[in-house]
């Protein structure tokens, strides 16, 4: 097996015709069918191949047609049994051997066994496998680490490593790691991504474009089953237009409330707001190669001058906390709890800027119009401007649309002095992995955009990704939080909380740290 490259108009819709009626309840008021869940959702997917899309807004109607190996426990990031009731890991953390559920079927009703698992890795990780000019796979390389694919007997599975790879069974807990129907994939074949097939607990029903996903009640759901006969995903781009849907009664269900929206839903007698901690980091990087960036007093200045809480509480409407590094506290004991965010010191700030011969220089700050978790990117800049203004940091802003950005970004600062980027991830090694180490330098096909290199951090995240005891791996991010806190390659400026607000009579939302949005749970009543 080869390793994978790295590298709307609101409508009524009319239940008669396979899609949500909505019902009159009053002057300029609407209600949805008692039995269905309507989810105001931001935008229409890309595809609903669990292999094929990297959007949060696609992963939240995956969760609940598709599962994994492995699942997230309830309220953490810690992997648990899902489609493996268990599983064991070799001494050398190079082989992981998977016990698969029994009696488990796909919604086509072809049986879920470790033939159907073999089929999902080889189809992502080989590109000579007849199923794999389905992709591109763009989340494909978080599974690299896999070699080879065992099949034991019918419920017994094998993955052997090229090296120990502590993430693995988180991302098999994540829609890369989603187990899609091998004969439904083969039949359909680029088509999939429009008539997913998996084993969760809803099923697919229609796809119609700018209207709505449509999924129903999987009745040979091997767990519980759940109360909700449908659920519809409607696509309302317009943060606005979203919020009044939700206001009128459209929709039952809505997440990433826009900040400045929040107050429309503190009523508690007509709907329910739900907050919660996520794994979310927006945050500067800074170049490190070239300009005054490159000394690191500069770097901590840059933090020391920025006043993240006054964008939290004005910007950001408190839908988002002060981080203090990269490694998320809802990753908890890799988080350091001891390590406190850069405080807002302008004296202190100025201090190191003159240290350093840079007071005066002017900075270009790379912005997106907007983008998937850049929270209020365009105000956010402006805000960072006048802070550092404030020190004697000139700062000239240049703006761009989200595609046209991350191409500008990824490609490596070059001239710009910071950029705004924004991750959300599922495990504390993607982060640093990812966009920290020296190998992943932009001009080496990374998101090391801004060029930082440090010795040590590179050996504690190799060290932590190949350490399969949980305390000891642990230990290694707290390391690494620090040291990156300490050497600023970045500006930690907010982390955003979750958001969504729920319809009265509608019971049952938990916002997990994953993200996912896992819907079985819940009712109407």
């Amino acid at each position: 097996m080869g390793r994978a490259a790295t590298g709307f108009t609101i409508c009524v819709l009319g239940l008669a015709l396979g899609v949500v009626a909505l019902v009159a309840t009053g002057p300029g008021r609407t209600a949805t069918p008692r039995d269905t869940l309507v989810v105001g959702q931001m935008a229409e997917p890309k595809s609903l191949d669990p292999a094929a899309v990297t959007a949060a807004n696609d992963f939240r109607i995956l969760a609940n047609l598709f599962e994994g190996l492995t699942r997230f426990r309830p309220g953490s990031l810690e992997p648990a049994p899902a489609l493996a009731a268990r599983w064991e890991i070799s001494d050398d953390g190079r082989a992981y051997t998977f016990h698969l559920r029994p009696d488990v079927r796909f919604h086509d009703g072809t049986p879920f066994d470790a033939e159907a698992v073999r089929f999902n890795l080889d189809r992502l990780l080989d590109p000579k496998h007849p199923s794999a000019d389905a992709g591109p796979f763009p989340l494909a390389f978080f599974l690299a680490p896999v070699m080879a694919v065992e099949v034991l007997d019918p419920l017994t599975v094998r993955l052997r490593l090229d090296e120990p790879y502590a993430p693995l069974l988180a991302h098999l807990a994540y829609p890369i790691g989603y187990m899609v129907s091998p004969a439904a994939a083969k039949a359909a074949g680029k088509a999939f991504g429009r008539a997913p097939v998996g084993t969760g607990p809803f099923r697919f029903e229609r796809w119609e474009s700018g209207r709505q996903v449509a999924l129903v009640r999987n009745e040979a759901y091997w767990g519980d089953k759940p109360s909700l006969a449908r659920i519809a995903f409607r696509p309302i781009p317009d943060a606005n237009a979203r919020a009044s849907e939700m206001l009128a009664g459209g929709i039952d269900l809505m997440v990433e409330v826009p900040p400045d929206q929040l107050g429309s839903f503190r009523d508690p007698a007509r709907f329910a707001l739900h907050e919660a901690p996520a794994p979310h980091l927006w945050f500067l990087i800074l170049n490190a190669v070239e300009g005054p960036l490159r000394d690191v007093r500069v770097r901590r200045a840059v933090n020391l001058a920025i006043d993240k809480r006054t964008i939290v509480e004005n910007v950001l409407s408190n839908a988002a906390t002060v981080p203090s590094g990269p490694i998320s506290p809802a990753f908890g004991a890799a988080h350091d709890p001891a390590l406190e965010p850069y405080p807002h010191d302008p004296e202190r700030a100025r201090a190191l800027i003159r240290e350093a011969g840079a007071q005066g220089a002017t900075l270009t700050l790379l912005a997106a119009e907007g983008g998937s978790g850049m929270l209020e990117p365009l105000a956010m800049a402006t805000a960072i401007q006048a802070d550092l203004a404030r020190v004697g940091l000139k700062v000239a802003i240049e703006t761009f649309e989200w595609n046209a950005y991350l191409a500008r970004v990824n490609g490596g600062l070059k001239g710009a002095a910071m950029a705004e980027m924004a991750w959300s991830t599922n495990d504390p090694d993607t982060l640093p992995y990812l966009a920290l180490r020296s190998e992943a330098a932009a001009d080496k096909g990374g998101f090391n955009a801004g060029g930082f290199s440090d010795p040590e951090l590179d050996r504690l995240i190799d060290a932590a990704r190949g350490e399969t005891d949980a305390e000891a791996r642990a230990g290694l991010y707290r390391r690494i939080d620090r040291l990156t806190h300490d050497a600023a390659p970045w500006a930690f400026v907010a982390s955003a909380k979750q958001t969504a607000v729920t319809a009265r009579g509608v019971e049952g939302l938990t916002l997990e740290p994953s993200s996912l949005l896992e819907l079985k749970g819940m009712a109407k009543r």
